[in-house]
Order: structure tokens, then sequence, then C-alpha cells
């Protein structure tokens, strides 16, 4: 058993909320330069060129680069032989997030309860979800999500008669019916399997995975390609004006459920994809 400090998850965080709104990952850079290469309509490319230039300038002056800069969404992998002390991991979180906004000018997002809609002034508190795991570290991996793409995600609980082909007719039309909302060209995120709140949280979750990356299972990694084929199809391009790149990649991730259903969730990422992680202790344990 070691011990971690409340003020240390709380830095970090602070320092991970800042990051991840003012510089945009490498992965997502890459993945942009090449959808300018494959855009064929004029408008679409200046769209992608202003979206390269926008978040190069975000990152030299260190400030956000989309002024939504979301709610924070926290996935939090703890080692059961690693006692938190000082506070507890929930309120050190929250703080990182109050002091990360604060003192990196990015706008407050959050409101106390859905109907009175009042801000609370700080944007926490964070959505997080913790899962125990065997070892002596924390993992932290913080999501800023956005408004405009986290609302045009959907789940479906889909007939297991369904298949296949009734599971990409649900992601393809949930992309289509979002059009520009979700500031295009997207990542977008499925879940396959689970229960309704399970299937939602890989859908989430697959929106971690590197750009460049397919899921192992070969079925699922040629629909991956499939429907981001699909995808891109549809026309609705750069921020919505038309064009070939309306998604940069299809991340899927499944897991098993009840012989009745085929419950399939689609949570949609803007262009900005912004997330990172941090390993504590830093550099302690081999």
């Amino acid at each position: 058993m070691i011990s971690l400090s409340a003020d240390k998850i709380t830095k970090e965080v602070t320092k991970l909320c800042i990051g991840i709104n003012c510089n945009i990952g490498s992965d997502v850079i890459r993945a942009i330069r090449k959808a300018l290469k494959s855009e064929t309509s004029p408008i679409g490319r200046d769209v992608l060129g202003q979206i390269l230039k926008n978040d190069s300038i975000a990152a030299r002056d260190n400030t956000a680069a989309c002024q939504d800069t979301g709610i924070v969404i926290v996935f939090v992998r703890l080692g059961q032989d690693l006692r938190i002390t000082g506070g507890s991991l929930s309120d050190a979180i929250n703080e990182g997030v109050r002091q990360g906004y604060k003192k990196g000018y990015l706008r407050k997002s959050v409101v106390n309860d859905p109907l009175e809609r009042t801000n609370t002034g700080d944007n926490t508190p964070a959505v997080i979800h913790t899962e125990i795991v065997s070892g002596k570290k924390l993992e932290l991996t913080l999501m800023a999500k956005g408004a405009g793409s986290e609302n045009m995600s959907a789940v479906r609980m889909l007939s297991p008669s369904d298949g296949e082909n009734g599971v990409k007719k649900f992601i393809v039309d949930t992309v289509r019916n979002a059009g520009a909302n979700p500031c295009p060209p997207i990542v977008v995120g499925v879940g396959i399997g689970g229960t309704a709140e399970s299937a939602s949280l890989i859908a989430k979750k697959a929106l971690l995975r590197p750009l460049n990356t397919r899921n192992k299972n070969r079925r699922y990694a040629a629909m991956e390609r499939e429907l981001l084929k699909q995808i891109n199809n549809l026309g609705i391009g750069p921020q919505g004006f038309g064009g070939r790149m309306t998604a940069l990649a299809v991340h899927i991730e499944t897991m098993s459920c009840h012989i009745a259903s085929l419950p399939v969730a689609v949570n949609i990422n803007c262009h900005a994809a912004r997330h990172g992680s941090v390993i504590l202790p830093l550099g302690r344990i081999k």
C-alpha cells in the first residue's frame, strides 16, 4: 500500500484541464491534415485550413481552441493498493477542474440543475467514472465535451434480429441527422452491447482511442472502415458546408449483452476531440 495526496491529484487535473483545451492532440492534427489532402470541396478545404490555423494559434498562445470548453468527463482507474490522503478523490478532481477553468480562463458551462439552470460558476461538478483495478497507480483520463457534439449523441435498443445492417443504419442515420451541429469533421464513438447505460459509456470511451487505431476484432475493424466511408459519402462536409470529410474516424467498442437485447449507442465528438491522461504517482512505481 502506498499513499498519494489529494493535492497532487488536484494539481495534475488543473494542468490537464488547461492542456486539453489549448493543445489539440497530435493524432487529431495529423488526421485533419490528411483530410485536407482528401477534401475536394474548395469551401471544405478552406474550413479545414482555418481549423489547423486556429489550433496552432491556441497552442502558441495557450488559449482555448474553442469557446465551448465543455463539461469535464473523468475516467478513473484506481489501483486497489493505492491510498489517497488529505481528502476524497472526487473532491480532489473537482477542485482541479475548478482551478483549471479559472487559471486557464476557460468558459464555465455547467449548471446546477437541468431545469433551474443556474451556472455553478466554476465548471464543476465533473462527471466521474471510476474503475477499481489491481496495482498501485491512479490513471486519470480527462475529456472536455462540448454540448454541440454531445447533444447529437443517441442510444437505441435494437432487436437482435436487426443485426449488423440495423446497427450500421442507426449509426449512419444518427450522423446524418446531426448534420453540421457537432462541428464536423467529427469522430464517431460507437458502443455495441451491454445495456443502455453501458453501451453509452463504452461509446464515449471509444472516443479516447488514437485516431489511427482500429478495433482489434477484424469484423468490427471492417465495420469501422465501412461506416467511415458511408458517413463521408453523406456530403455534410467540414462544418456542414459540403464535401467529403464529414468524419475523421469511427471507433467501435463492444461488450457482451442479454440474448434478447442489441443496445447501440453513438457518441459524437467535434473535430477538436479534446482529451488527455496522467498516471500517478509520477515516476515512482516501475
